[in-house]
């Protein structure tokens, strides 16, 4: 009896077709996670570094902090009527842009709001006539600028009385003789708002050597890694910010 020899095409061929149809599998899985990621990031949920100690001792440099976008997001979106969105709360520690640098994003606390009369006396914070009871708030430098001071530290400790406008928020610093906040740039427009900062998911000691050059940013990944148990904050992981 005779038999036929097949030339192969057709066993490799349902092969070809299975590895294609796993490769699409695994493209639209990535896709899928790229635009999850993607919404999140915009409208949801992202992380912050700290970068500086304007906020200590609440917020460290090499925090890693969560924001949320969700609970000041614009009534204006598709589904801004049904968002659980509340007004941004006297205390509150917010995420915004820069005042005049859009670029840079800061982290600073929300003490009074538009219509409101804020003045500085002795280091002390006046919102409408009365002193602010402020614990969260840290002075490192005992000394009392007044009268003729350098610019950039004009208003640390003495700020006449101003009246702010409708639409704003002034934001200081809880390291209040080392924040540069709204006593230099003034009050903050609400549509500069990112979010407010939720909690701590990961803070880690910076490096003691600064590093420069074009690959900065390797050597920086590379020491981050070794170091990374060694200078992790444990403690403070889930840290919630208050």
């Amino acid at each position: 009896m005779a038999s036929a020899e097949g030339d192969g095409t057709s066993s490799r061929a349902p092969r070809r077709s299975r590895g294609l149809v796993l490769l699409r599998e695994y493209v639209e899985a990535v896709l899928v996670a790229v635009v999850f990621a993607l919404f999140v990031k915009a409208f949801l949920f992202e992380a912050y570094l700290v970068p500086s100690g304007s906020m200590e001792q609440n917020l460290l440099v090499g925090d890693h902090v969560v924001v949320d976008k969700l609970v000041w997001a614009p009534r204006t979106l598709p589904w801004g009527p049904i968002l659980p969105r509340r007004e941004i709360l006297r205390g509150d520690v917010v995420v915004f842009r820069g005042p005049g640098d859009p670029d840079r994003d800061f982290v600073k606390r929300a003490v009074a709001f538009g219509g409101e009369t804020v003045e500085i006396r002795d280091k002390h914070l006046w919102v409408g006539g009365v002193e602010r009871d402020e614990p969260y708030v840290v002075h490192r430098d005992p000394a009392l600028l007044a009268g003729p001071v350098p610019a950039s530290l004009r208003g640390r400790d003495e700020l006449p009385a101003r009246i702010l406008p409708a639409g704003t928020f002034f934001a200081l610093g809880d390291n209040r003789d080392e924040s540069r906040d709204s006593r230099a740039w003034g009050p903050v427009s609400r549509r500069l708002v990112r979010g407010r900062a939720l909690f701590v998911y990961w803070s880690v000691r910076p490096s003691p050597k600064p590093y420069a050059g074009r690959s900065a940013a390797v050597r920086r990944a590379l020491d981050g890694a070794i170091h990374f148990f060694s200078r992790t904050r444990w403690e403070r992981t889930l840290h919630v910010v208050r």
